[in-house]
Formats: structure tokens, sequence, C-alpha cells
């Protein structure tokens, strides 16, 4: 036998049915195209402002090739304004060539914001080591030390070594500073190293020099 043994039993239930579900339904419709256009909206969003970033980059890049020292103030401006990987591919740059201009300070200011605080985590190592190189050549080398011990990726270790052995052939420390180059030797992953070589030879060449000559 059928549940219904006629059409109005069936009419009367689908509307009490409705009653009690009829709102939620229509809500849940209502918040599903909301969310779908929502979505849209939200993603072409990233996409123009990601195009307008990259676009303001190139225009920045492009200013600093041609402007040089004139533009690192609206560069630095762009890179504070843009907290992303555009920022820190500016500040990374603007590094680059502050360090060209004999202008250190600038240089270690915009490495120590992107060894710190980048976004792409994989520029933090590059910078907190290019910012040690920049230390070194202020003479402040405890703080270059520093920064270099900070580093823990084992990608970078080989060039950690060899910019803590500048740091510390810097302030007068060759037999560590030898210690340092040879570890950056054996942490090298791509054969011979013929720069970490000839500061090594540097070094041992320099010991003989101030080697006290044997009594006749």
């Amino acid at each position: 036998m059928d549940v219904y043994n006629s059409d109005a039993p069936q009419v009367e239930a689908i509307k009490s049915w409705w009653q009690e579900n009829g709102k939620s339904i229509i809500a849940g419709v209502v918040i599903g195209f909301i969310g779908l256009f929502g979505w849209r909206f939200y993603n072409d969003h990233i996409r123009q402002k990601n195009e307008a970033a990259a676009a303001e980059y190139q225009t920045m890049m492009q200013s600093l090739g041609e402007k040089h020292d004139k533009a690192f103030d609206a560069v630095a401006q762009f890179a504070d304004s843009h907290k992303d990987t555009y920022g820190d591919l500016a500040r990374l740059q603007l590094a680059s060539d502050a360090v060209k201009a004999g202008k250190l300070d600038l240089a270690a200011a915009q490495l120590r914001k992107v060894s710190e605080q980048a976004q792409d985590e994989t520029f933090k190592p590059v910078a907190a080591i290019r910012l040690a190189r920049v230390l070194t050549a202020q003479n402040k080398f405890d703080e270059a030390l520093k920064v270099l011990n900070s580093v823990a990726d084992e990608q970078y270790k080989a060039a950690v070594a060899e910019a803590k052995g500048d740091a510390l052939l810097a302030s007068a420390q060759p037999e560590k500073a030898r210690e340092a180059y040879n570890a950056a030797i054996q942490a090298g992953k791509n054969g011979a190293n013929p720069v970490l070589q000839m500061k090594l030879d540097d070094l041992a060449v320099a010991g003989n020099k101030t080697e006290v000559p044997a009594a006749k």
C-alpha cells in the first residue's frame, strides 16, 4: 500500500515540510552564491593587485638602473608599502646598489628587514649572509658573526662559513679564519672553490712571513 492514498495528503505534507525548511534552503542557496561570487571577486582582486605590484616593481627597477642613488628613496618607499615578495626583491636590489654607492648603512638597514621580515622564507638566509658581509665592511665583526650564527639552513652552510672566515680575518683572527675557510671547503657541494683556496693560500703566505727565523 502507498504511504499516501491520495494527492491531498502529499501536497499538505510538502507544504508543511517547506514551511519548516524552505527558509533555510533559500538561505543556503543565497549564501552559496555569495560565497562563489565572493571567492571569484577575491581572486580577481588578488590577481589585479599582484599585476599592479609587478608593474610598479618593474618601474622602480628601471628607475634604479637609470637614476641610481637618486632613486633610492623612491625604491625604499615602494618596499615599505609592499609587504610581499616584490617588496623583498626591491630591498635586496636597493641594498646591492647602496653598497656600490658606498651607502653601507642604507644597505644594512634594507638587508636586516629582509633577513628578519621577508614574506618568502627563502630570502631570509640570503639577506642575512649579505648583511653580515656589509657589517664586516663596517668593522662590526661581532654583529656580523651573530647574524651568521642565526642562519640554520644547511643549504647555506658553506657560504656562512666563508663569510665567518672573512669577518674573523678582518678582525685579526687568522687562525679562526683558517678554520672557518676549511669548514667552508668541506661544506661545499660544488667541488673546489678557487676563491676559498686563494684565501687559504694567502693566510699561509702571511703566516710564513710572520714566523721568527730559527737561530743558527
